[in-house]
This record gives structure tokens, sequence and C-alpha cells, in this order.
């Protein structure tokens, strides 16, 4: 394939011989729009291979059953540029880390992911997309590759002068090699990390909802002391679990930003008190602020929890006393030289400084990748820096980092400079939380047994009539033989149709029926028109709940009269 060349129409490959895993992973791919063939056995995936292919999904026993040596030679014989990936489906905890046969596997075949049965539709779907998308990454090196020895090859028939710009070129080539493999691997831990945020959000919900229902019906009985407190651990853990997925989407990019025109001046001025409280009187705050501050396009909120962030490392990494300093100041960036810098442009930036231990090179270049930590089992889940970067990237900036053994730590945040006007930062007003539901009914929608068992608990509670639906399409059938529902309460990532696609086709049979989307991440694009006000974040408390269904019904209903009053009145 020459530089010119399009890359090559993408082949999935399934190989598992056993039972209906073959059909079945098919029908999940062909949903999300993933082209696949079944292969029968061993000898006929290596002839596919062979033909051209970009991905194999293939289950545990046909590996152990069959005679791979016919496979092996194929992945050895790949050429440089080549690194297969392989999709392997294991046994309930087959994965690497508590399977030593696994790593024979990872040994013969190279790039495997291991996808431990049984799995979420969703999941698989991503762990595919983010191994094709590695695969047209190693094509795109590929041609990059050819064009730039292409390059080379017509620079050495040239006079003995033109040698420092090929050695140039060549520290190019390298250059751009290493930061596409990083920024592959960045954005491959990223589809990762949200697949598996989505399904941790589905079982929070499941267990903070029913330990509310638990809370209740032991207070109403009058038991208190132990096993009310034994309870109370429990929802801290699974609070804990959920600030935790908060922080898997801030690194993947799937968090929901409401940016603001805002004075990152106020935002810091704001912040002191705060960061005094949690640095502790050892540590003494500095504040330099840049007098003529450029406004900057940021959300408050997700600002304010990146910097306490940072700042909550920088007293980590100062043992006894110390100083911390904030800094803003107006950014004028060059062309990044790390992945995680932002583009050149304009920019606000905010930095957080300590005077602490300071990172050697090798830690700082692993600094932002998930899980990654310096400090003892149990002080940080390694999570602090890459939500940083998450939330820095999706607000369309980015970060870097100085740092060196015993000179301490400066991070700089760089956000979008704006000519918006600066907004004020507005509480939004509260519904009672005692306010009758009034028999309200509501549609609810759910591909998860659990999850939908559970809030439609919680709404029955509530004093609201609810019917059920496991699918987009069962959901359909019930609108089409109910005379009125007063809101439909429907999951956003579903298999097959979407929260999305179900909500545009039941407003053409229901057009007053207001939707509220749950969600345990988002695709921002296809949300973007939504009002905060319509999504509920997984997982989500009662009374949260019970405020965004009484504002949804109550906006709808006001809408509705005030159209009426409007014909009424053109009559």
């Amino acid at each position: 394939m020459n530089a010119g060349s399009p890359l090559p129409i993408e082949r999935t490959l399934i190989l598992a011989p056993i039972g209906r895993d073959a059909p079945v992973a098919q029908r999940i791919l062909a949903e999300a729009a993933i082209d696949s063939e079944i292969c029968s056995d061993m000898h006929a995936l290596v002839a596919e291979l062979q033909r051209g292919a970009d991905l194999a999904v293939i289950t545990e026993e046909s590996i152990r059953t069959a005679d791979t040596r016919e496979l092996e030679v194929w992945v050895a014989r790949q050429p440089p540029w080549s690194d297969f990936p392989f999709v392997l489906l294991t046994r309930h905890g087959g994965g690497l880390e508590r399977n030593p046969a696994a790593h024979e596997i990872t040994r013969s075949l190279g790039n495997v992911s291991f996808l431990e049965r049984p799995f979420h539709p969703t999941t698989l779907v991503s762990v595919v997309q983010t191994g094709l998308r590695g695969r047209r990454r190693q094509y795109e090196c590929r041609r990059l590759n050819e064009e730039l020895e292409a390059r080379v090859g017509e620079r050495t028939t040239e006079l003995a002068v033109a040698n420092r710009q090929l050695l140039a070129q060549i520290e190019e080539r390298e250059k751009i090699e290493s930061t596409l493999r990083q920024m592959q691997r960045l954005e491959a831990v990223g589809q990762l990390t949200s697949g598996v945020a989505h399904d941790f959000n589905n079982l929070l919900t499941v267990i903070l909802g029913n330990l509310g229902f638990m809370e209740i019906g032991l207070g109403r009985a009058g038991i208190d002391g132990k096993l009310m407190q034994r309870l109370g651990y429990m929802r801290s853990a699974a609070e804990r679990g959920a600030k935790l997925t908060d922080q898997l989407l801030a690194f993947s990019r799937r968090q929901r930003l409401e940016p603001k025109s805002l004075d990152l001046n106020e935002i810091v001025a704001g912040m002191r008190d705060l960061l005094q409280s949690t640095m502790g009187g050892s540590i003494r705050i500095e504040t330099r602020l840049e007098p003529e501050l450029w406004p900057a396009l940021v959300d408050p909120t997700q600002l304010e929890l990146a910097v306490l962030n940072l700042a909550i490392n920088a007293r980590d990494a100062m043992e006894i006393g110390g100083t911390l300093r904030v800094e803003t100041a107006n950014v004028l960036a060059k062309e990044p030289v790390y992945p995680e810098e932002p583009p050149a442009g304009d920019y606000v930036a905010i930095s957080v400084s300590d005077t602490g231990t300071g990172m050697p090179d090798e830690v700082r270049q692993k600094a932002f990748e998930p899980f990654f930590t310096t400090k003892e089992i149990g002080k940080g889940s390694g999570l602090g820096l890459s939500q940083v970067l998450g939330f820095a990237k999706q607000s369309g900036g980015g970060v870097r980092i100085a740092s060196s053994p015993g000179d301490g730590t400066s991070v700089h945040i760089y956000l979008p400079r704006t000519q918006n006007q600066i907004e004020e930062r507005t509480a939004m007003p509260a519904l009672a939380a005692s306010e009758d539901a009034g028999g309200a009914s509501i549609l609810v929608v759910d591909d998860d047994d659990d999850v939908r068992e559970v809030t439609a608990a919680m709404l029955r509670d509530l004093g609201y009539q609810v019917r059920e639906a496991g699918s987009g399409a069962a959901a359909l059938d019930v609108i089409d033989s109910e005379a009125k529902f007063d809101l439909m309460l429907v999951d956003f990532a579903m298999p097959g149709m979407s929260g999305a696609d179900l909500a545009r086709r039941a407003r053409t049979a229901k057009p007053y029926m207001p939707t509220l989307f749950i969600t345990g991440f988002a695709d921002l694009t296809a949300l973007a028109g939504v009002s905060e006000s319509h999504i509920i974040g997984k997982p989500f408390q009662r009374h949260e709940l019970a405020l965004k269904v009484r504002a949804a019904i109550a906006e709808a209903e006001a809408g509705h009269i005030a159209g009426l009053r409007s014909c009424a009145a053109a009559e």
C-alpha cells in the first residue's frame, strides 16, 4: 500500500465453534454497524487472516481445543508495522491477572484483550471498536513511514550538504511515531474505562437504590443502632465508588460539561478557604493572579474539582509544611510537544505549584496514565491527574507538567479563551421534596432488569403509576397501546435502539410527552441539545430522581397549558 492509497475495508473475524457465542457476538457487532464474518474452525480463521482482516474475536475454548501452531506462525510472520489485535472471550475469572495460562496466550498471539463472560453488549462493542481504532492507527503509521522513507530516499541522492535535513526528517519521524503510539494508548484506555464506568454505574444504581429502601424500611420500623450504622458504611462505600466512576469518565472524556464564560481569578479567590482547610495549617497558600486576565470558557464545577485534585496531590508531595501556589495567566501556546499539551493558540492558564519532592522524568511521563500512582497502597486511586487531563482536553485545552526531583511540581491547566462576557454563577431553585406526585403515569425503559426494577420501585414509592419496558421496541409497543404517559424515563445507552432514537420516535406518537434521560455516560454529541434538567446521571439517589421527575413533568405541563392558551387566543 503506497502513501496515497486508502485504508483497507475493515474485516472482523469471529471464531467461536461451541455454543451460540458466534451468532450472538455477530448480532451485537452488527447493531453497532461493525461487519463481521464467522469462521468454522482454526484453519478457516488462518485462511481468512491471510486474505486480510483487522481484528479477531475468539473464545478461550477454541484456543484450548485446537492446534494453534498455524496461527502462531501467521502472527510471527506479520510485517514490522503490524500488531494484529485479538479479543479473547474467557470464562469468568479467566483474565490475565487470575489465569496463568493467559500469559502463554499473550506470548503466542501478542496483542490480546481479554473479555470475561458474561459481558454487557456495550463492553464488547467498546473493546472491538478500540481494537479496530488501534488497527487503523497501525495503517496510518505504515502510510506515514512509507511517505517519510520515500522522502529520505530522495534526499540521499542529493549533495552531502543535505545531510542535516535528512537527520532532521528522521528525528521528526521518530517523534511523530512516538506521539501517535502514546495517543493511541491513551485513547484505547479511555474507551475501555468509559465502558467499565458505564457497567459500574449500573451496579451502583442498584446498590444505592436498594440501600435507600432498606434505610426507609428500617427507619419506619424504628430499628436503629449498629444495623443502621452498617448500612451507612455500605452507602459511604458505594458513594466512593460513584466518585471513582466520575474520575474514570473524566479521563475518558465522557462527562457532560456545562461551560460558561468565567473569570478564573474569581474562581481562585472563592476557593481559598476550601484550599486552606484541605491543606492544613502547616502549608502556606499563595496566589498570583493576572490583573488583566482574559475570560475563559469552562465548566466551573469541574474546574474547581480539578484544582482541588491538584492541591491534594501537592499536599501529599510536601511531607512537612511547604508552599502551595495558585496562579493565573494569559498564554499564547506554541505547538505541543506531548499529547497532553494544548494545540497552539490563546489560552487562560491556571497553575498549581508545590515545594514538594518533585518527579523524575520517567515518573512524569506516566503521570497521566489512569491508576498510576507513587503513593502507598490505599492512599491514592491514581486517577487525580488523569481526571484533570480528561477535563482539560474535553474543554478544548490541555495540561503541562514541570517537575524535577527536589524542586517541586507545577501543573498548568490551559483553558480556551473566549470573547463572551463573563457570566454570573447562579444556583437553580430547588423543588420541594415532599410535593405530591399526583398519580402521574411514567414509562420506565432500561435494558438492565435490575436497574429498571429499582428505578420503578422508587417511582412507585413516590406515588407514581409506572409501566416498564426492557427495550426501545417494547417501549414503542407500550406507547401505542396506552392512552397517555406524563413522562418517559429512558436509559440513554441501550443496544439496538438507543434512548435518543426512542425519544425521537416516541415524540411522533406522543408529541407532548416529555423525556428524562438516565445515563451512566453520555455521547455528548447526541445529547448536545438536551437540557441539563432532562438528564439524570447514574448512580442517582431517591431525592435526585424525585426532583428531576417532578421538574420535567411540571415543565411539560406548563408548556402544554401555554400552548392551549395561545391557540384559544388565536381563535
